[in-house]
């Protein structure tokens, strides 16, 4: 591994207007931020990977259904909070845990998010859809989900063998993003779609991971920065 490796993006909550004090922003907004990494990983797929070399660049290119609190020094599940959801129940049983969507989200390449997205992202971590993936690190995490439905374009269910308060914890993981159904794992590990407030650019193993502005991010508020290298 050279010296000199630059990775190209950090978790989009350090990136936006609302999640950091304006002072830190007072500057005009706009530039590149250019920042060292400790590796070059071996692909861009954050659910094939299993280490912080994709997990730190690549969280800002998507978003979770919920998020643990970014100003919040220590995560617990007092600090998890809606993100491309809009909030959550459970059912009396405590096997039912549905989410309603955000509405007016859209992918990178400008197709929109549904729950469909939802549902193709978890059958693929269950092992349930049709394509594969190469490697699936956290398929075990997801040993008491049934299945997930999807209600409508805008909500889903994930409906668990047993009551298991901590499975939202699980969603609020670092290693959740949801994935576009209309992107092959493969594509995915080689250029990312996400909907987060970056948007991937190119990596270079060994070199460089680049991520740009998403102009139509809207979820916090617009990135203050143009890119990152």
């Amino acid at each position: 591994m050279r010296r000199g490796f630059q990775v190209l993006a950090i978790a989009s909550s350090l990136l936006t207007a609302a999640s950091v004090g304006q002072a830190a922003f007072a500057q005009k907004q706009g530039g590149i931020l250019r920042m060292s990494h400790f590796d070059s990983p071996a692909s861009m797929s954050l659910h094939e990977e299993a280490t912080g070399a994709v997990n730190r660049p690549m969280m800002g290119v998507f978003n979770n259904l919920v998020m643990y609190r970014q100003d919040v020094a220590q995560n617990s599940m007092s600090s998890i909070v809606p993100d491309l959801a809009i909030g959550w129940s459970w059912n009396e049983e405590g096997t039912d845990l549905t989410l309603p969507l955000r509405q007016g989200v859209g992918w990178h390449d400008g197709k929109p998010f549904t729950a469909r997205d939802v549902k193709c992202t978890w059958d693929l971590l269950t092992g349930k859809a049709a394509e594969k993936l190469r490697l699936n690190p956290r398929k075990s995490w997801y040993s008491n989900l049934e299945e997930v439905t999807a209600n409508g374009d805008y909500e889903v269910t994930f409906r668990l063998k047993r009551p298991q308060p901590s499975f939202l914890a699980l969603l609020a993981s670092g290693w959740s993003p949801v994935s576009p159904c209309h992107v092959s794992p493969r594509d995915m590990r080689a250029h990312p779609i996400g909907t987060g407030p970056f948007k991937f650019v190119d990596f270079k193993p060994n070199e460089r991971i680049k991520l740009a502005r998403n102009p139509n991010y809207r979820k916090h508020g617009r990135p203050y920065l143009d890119g990152i290298e």
